[in-house]
């Protein structure tokens, strides 16, 4: 008699916990801020991506709560047989201002906006050049395509020049991620654009963690290196720094238009709820009219990342508020979240598949919600657990 179809189960399972790569997901009691409740304990805050405090912003909440009472909380159904309501076309033409750009399109999550538009603009035949740590969602949405894939290894344009020397299929297609997530550098986009022009290639970046962080008042990665008009495509989401969920791509007018028409989960699925839309609309307002928030979030990173070098911690490649603390091995990596948990900071351990065996670490998400208490804090317990761990 043949094994159980689910037989492997269990065995994979305690394989994950056994190599400290089990995902121990912690409930959050609170809104979301600087400190929260977890397990009826408040512990500050070092996992969220909120990097503005936009996600119980007060002004965002009462426009959400406004925004309810004028238009219900959902849209119906898809935006191409139910029609578009007036607030998603007034939120792409806000996001548009405030990108520099001619169009945006909103959709329900920075994960789709990928799977929008890297299917759209290319297909079997073609080409995707791709750095070799883009995010999941790049991967999924070229995987999508049927292109073929060409990776490059991380920033490096000397082997990006070579790949693009070849007589590569179709239309070509370079994709990097605008902030690389998980270690805080910043996409060679400069580069990517010139090489592009010179070899008759699409750019397209996504700048989920470049919004709200990067340019003048967190305008992104383009603006940042004074690159409008020059970027094909740009993705983001609203799930980061402006604090909500949903996502955008963002380009002229043609391109926008052309995966409106094109793209299978725009055309397929409901479009951002109202609450969202109008969320998204104020933060958006908010960065318009200061760019007080993205300054704090920048000195309390420049103050932890200079606090914890000082403790003798390695923080990578960072050059953002991105702040992964380096330890090297996952089980480790496992025990110095757990301890500094019992000290009072929530901090989650990251190993493979989100970061490659042998570089597992803690990834501090700093936010301009950390007052300098907090940071003083943090240090503190980091140079107690990193000593009693013999991490420093």
């Amino acid at each position: 008699m043949g094994a159980r179809t689910l037989d492997f189960i269990q065995p994979e399972l305690d394989e994950l916990r056994e190599k400290g790569l089990y995902k121990n997901i912690r409930t959050i009691e609170s809104a979301q801020g600087a400190w929260v409740q977890i397990e009826g304990r408040k512990v500050l805050n070092f996992c969220s991506n909120n990097y503005l405090g936009f996600a119980a912003h007060q002004r965002i909440c009462r426009a959400a709560k406004e925004a309810i009472d004028k238009y219900g909380v959902g849209p119906g159904a898809v935006r191409t047989i139910a029609g578009t309501m007036s607030i998603h076309q007034e939120l792409e033409r806000e996001l548009a201002e405030f990108k520099g750009v001619e169009a945006c399109l909103t959709v329900q999550s920075g994960f789709n906006a990928n799977l929008c538009a890297i299917p759209s603009l290319v297909g079997r035949g073609d080409t995707i050049v791709s750095d070799e740590l883009n995010h999941a969602s790049i991967i999924d949405g070229a995987r999508l395509s049927r292109a073929t894939i060409r990776v490059y290894p991380h920033n490096d344009m000397e082997e990006l020049e070579k790949i693009l020397q070849e007589d590569l299929e179709g239309r070509v297609l370079i994709i990097t991620d605008g902030v690389f997530s998980m270690d805080g550098d910043i996409a060679l986009l400069p580069d990517i654009v010139a090489l592009a022009r010179k070899y008759g290639a699409m750019t397209y970046v996504d700048d989920a963690h470049g919004e709200g962080v990067l340019g003048r008042s967190g305008r992104g990665i383009v603006d940042h290196f004074g690159l409008h008009g020059q970027v094909d495509v740009e993705v983001g989401t609203f799930s980061k720094a402006l604090g909500v969920m949903g996502g955008c791509i963002a380009g002229s007018k043609e391109v926008v238009e052309y995966i409106k028409q094109k793209a299978r989960p725009f055309t397929f699925s409901s479009a951002l709820t109202v609450p969202d839309t109008a969320a998204t609309l104020e933060a958006v307002r908010i960065l318009r009219e200061s760019g007080d928030l993205v300054e704090k979030l920048w000195d309390n990173a420049r103050i932890f990342q200079a606090g914890l070098k000082e403790l003798g911690f390695d923080t990578g490649a960072t050059q953002t508020p991105i702040t992964p603390v380096m330890i090297g091995d996952a089980r480790d990596a496992a025990q110095f979240s757990k301890r500094l948990f019992e000290e009072g900071i929530f901090a989650t351990s990251i190993g493979f598949p989100l970061v490659p065996h042998g570089k597992a670490r803690i990834r501090v998400m700093l936010s301009a919600a950390h007052s300098r208490e907090d940071l003083d804090f943090a240090l503190e317990v980091f140079a107690k657990v990193g000593r009693e761990l013999n991490l420093i």
